[in-house]
């Protein structure tokens, strides 16, 4: 019995402790609310547009060939230099041309006098009409001859054609060059690169789409060439800062590829743009109207559509669905869904869920 009593109290003591520690594991502390980034949509002025990809071009290629035969005397370019019209480029050898028209100059010196001899005897009847003639025949072909001497002298030298990026040189002082007439030795390309094409294609949905819209605006299709502007960035820019003009649209569909080829011109002063390059082109639609914007990254896509997360008056997490607008670098319009005085969610997204409370950060939308 006095071992009973002995125990007694070591066994409340430890129902105490044990009701006292699962007291404490069911007790949960308060859980902190999300906190999410938002901003107010950005009231701007909002462009229709459509983009497409496409490569830079030249508007002039040339391939500057040997005309005559001879060995290559001098190349007087850097490989990929810019040069200006004009400007002498490369040299064939020339002394057999030189004497070859000095050859056929006296010829045709010494034709003109015998010709205008047959004239005065002619006059005085001291020879006839058919002597003079054949002097008169004489003396064209020499003057035929002179002149095409010169012109294969003059081809011994090649200057640029016009303003233009240069190639690489094709063959090294030295070597024979002009020696097939069927297959002409290529020396150098010439690419002129101001004004510059930027060509591009659109599908036919597009291309449907893109004369739907045009005529929206009133716009006549054919009426777009020449008069519709057109916007180019390269790959290592943004905000299209290259504005040119669509001067170019085909009549027909490519059925092998199922594409209407378009082509912008760009006046590319600064040299900027060079043949082979690939840049993202836009062609707005319409004049710019007031819109709302914020940032693409926002606007999440699911099987019901477009939409946002928003953040109500209770600070409770809603879903908004929206029409999106035009794309302008990170920022996207919204056509509908959302207002200007919408908190939308645009930090923290990936933790929140739809009904949950959230703690609200306002941030500001930089100025464009």
């Amino acid at each position: 019995m006095k071992h009973i009593k002995t125990i007694a109290p070591v066994i409340a003591i430890l129902l105490t402790l044990c009701l006292g520690g699962c007291e404490k594991k069911t007790t949960a502390s308060p859980q902190k609310e999300q906190v999410v980034k938002v901003i107010h949509p950005k009231e701007m002025d909002v462009t229709d547009h459509m983009d497409f990809t496409g490569t830079v071009g030249a508007i002039q290629s040339v391939n500057i060939v040997a005309r005559v035969e001879g060995f290559l005397e001098g190349i007087y370019f850097q490989d990929g230099s810019y040069v200006s019209k004009d400007t002498p480029l490369l040299k064939i050898q020339q002394d057999q041309y030189i004497d070859q028209l000095k050859i056929y100059q006296a010829q045709l010196t010494y034709n003109t006098a015998e010709y205008q001899r047959q004239v005065e005897m002619l006059k005085q009847n001291a020879t006839s009409e058919m002597s003079m003639q054949k002097y008169l025949s004489e003396m064209q072909q020499s003057q035929a001859q002179v002149a095409l001497a010169q012109l294969n002298l003059d081809y011994t030298t090649m200057n640029a054609p016009f303003d233009g990026l240069l190639g690489e040189h094709q063959v090294d002082v030295g070597n024979l060059v002009g020696n097939s007439p069927v297959n002409p030795t290529l020396l150098v390309n010439i690419e002129q690169i101001i004004p510059i094409y930027v060509n591009f294609s659109i599908n036919t949905r597009d291309a449907l789409r893109l004369r739907q819209m045009m005529r929206a605006q009133g716009m006549v299709h054919k009426e777009a060439v020449g008069k519709t502007p057109v916007f180019a960035q390269l790959e290592n820019e943004t905000g299209f800062p290259h504005e040119g003009i669509l001067d170019f649209a085909n009549n027909s569909v490519d059925t092998s590829t199922g594409t209407i080829q378009l082509r912008g011109l760009f006046p590319n002063k600064e040299r900027i743009m060079f043949p082979g390059l690939f840049a993202s082109v836009r062609i707005p639609i319409g004049p710019a109207k007031p819109g709302l914007v914020i940032p693409d990254a926002a606007v999440l896509s699911d099987q019901e559509g477009n939409y946002v997360f928003v953040v109500n008056p209770q600070n409770i997490v809603e879903r908004r669905s929206v029409e999106k607008g035009p794309l302008n670098a990170s920022d996207r319009a919204i056509d509908k869904g959302v207002s200007a005085t919408d908190r939308v969610v645009v930090g923290g997204i990936p933790n929140i869920s739809i009904g949950q409370t959230v703690q609200a950060t306002l941030q500001s939308q930089p100025a464009q």
